[in-house]
């Protein structure tokens, strides 16, 4: 995965610095520093290991729990950086939000967070949960076929019309519905975005 001999650790005072980003959402979550050791325990355990100063050799989420899953780790040209690309288990930033970058982490997750609530909804509705006791209009066009169909294709229609009319703002708005609808849609026969995801990443390797 990552060849250790290769690393520049010396250009560093004896570390690399390390970029970590959220596999799935693509969100730059950190950046932190690691030497040989850290690496060493972060290929043998899968989990991403760090070198701090205050906190010497540091497993991330060993006292938080919000551990970080290696994807994969790749230097860069000069081998004075790594890019780790991670599954994380909770929050990156010790202020508890997803990115020590928290606006522009905020909006790269923006569709993960929705396509979670549209799970959530979905599972509540699976397990029979009182739909009186939270109504939502997810819930409505979880229940109700006809309407969630009926709703996608007029987002669409309505998307179509705003950008006819070279109506930027307007455009974007019907934009935003359109995926929110269709993410319910999706979600309804079994999909997700993790699944757009994985056939937009392959078609780019195309």
């Amino acid at each position: 995965m990552l060849d250790l001999d290769a690393l520049a650790f010396a250009k560093g005072g004896g570390v690399v610095s390390v970029v970590v980003q959220d596999a799935t959402t693509g969100t730059v979550l950190m950046t932190a520093f690691a030497d040989r050791e850290a690496l060493e325990h972060t290929l043998a355990t899968g989990e991403m290991h760090y070198r701090s100063r205050s906190r010497g050799l540091w497993h991330k989420g060993a006292t938080s729990g919000n551990v970080q899953r290696v994807v994969s780790l790749e230097a860069d040209c000069d081998g004075d950086a790594v890019l780790a690309r991670v599954l994380p288990a909770g929050p990156a930033c010790h202020a508890g939000t997803v990115s020590c970058f928290a606006a522009s982490g905020l909006l790269a997750d923006a569709l993960s967070e929705l396509d979670a609530v549209i799970s959530t909804r979905f599972e509540e509705h699976n397990g029979h949960t009182d739909e009186q006791a939270r109504p939502s209009y997810t819930r409505r066009l979880i229940n109700d076929r006809n309407l969630r169909l009926k709703k996608l294709g007029e987002e669409c229609a309505e998307l179509v019309t705003a950008c006819a009319d070279g109506d930027r703002a307007r455009a974007t708005e019907e934009a935003a519905d359109l995926v929110y609808h269709t993410l319910v849609a999706l979600r309804s026969v079994g999909g997700a975005l993790d699944d757009v995801r994985r056939v937009l990443a392959a078609r780019r390797r195309e």
